[in-house]
């Protein structure tokens, strides 16, 4: 997903793209797991879907970027998806804290021969760099996969990926607060749509 945006994607359409995530867990989770979604939930991933799409809307533009960036974002979505249902069907009895091990040495490795190839290696110790790094290794990597890891050990995986629909919300609210960037009433309407699409999903589960 990073790679996308470096690729000029804009932020709002990958967030778009990867707002499919929980629709898609949800058709895969049919065939692979045998989950079934009731009319409620389905109504749910639609609510959710159309909030994420109202609250991005107002920043699509043209120029998205180039087809490798849009590939690589719909890659990211593919690789989520998948990854949840994996997780749900051969890995649910893991202990999290030693699959947790593996499964980041594991990416840490894919990534080294990734980043040799792609980039120079060079790292500029700022302030900015140094949070950034901080938030991706310990809150992102270790507290926010956790906890999917978690959930997605306790739930169906479709009701765990209807949460993925609060994360553009939940980024623009963020933005607002840090970056003084604003949201018309439409991307305002759209947060609340998501949340009752969440709510769908859940309550009817």
């Amino acid at each position: 997903m990073f790679f996308a945006i470096d690729q000029g994607v804009d932020a709002s359409v990958t967030a778009l793209i990867n707002g499919l995530q929980p629709v898609l867990v949800a058709i895969i989770a049919v065939s692979v797991l045998g989950e079934r979604s009731s009319i409620g939930q389905w109504l749910g991933f639609g609510l959710g879907l159309g909030g994420v799409a109202m609250v991005v809307w107002r920043k699509l533009e043209l120029g998205v970027g180039t087809p490798l960036g849009m590939s690589l974002s719909i890659c990211a979505l593919l690789g989520l998806s998948i990854g949840v249902i994996y997780q749900k069907k051969f890995c649910d009895e893991m202990d999290l804290r030693t699959g947790m091990a593996v499964q980041t040495a594991a990416a840490a490795i894919a990534m080294w021969f990734v980043s040799s190839w792609l980039e120079t290696g060079a790292i500029d110790w700022t302030g900015e760099f140094i949070f950034a790094f901080v938030w991706l290794s310990v809150v992102l990597s270790l507290g926010a996969i956790t906890l999917l890891l978690y959930l997605i050990r306790r739930g169906q995986a479709a009701r765990v990926s209807s949460l993925f629909f609060l994360v553009p919300p939940a980024a623009a609210v963020f933005s607002y607060f840090m970056f003084d960037e604003t949201f018309g009433p439409i991307a305002l309407i759209g947060m609340i749509v998501s949340v009752i699409g969440v709510a769908f999903v859940n309550r009817f589960s």
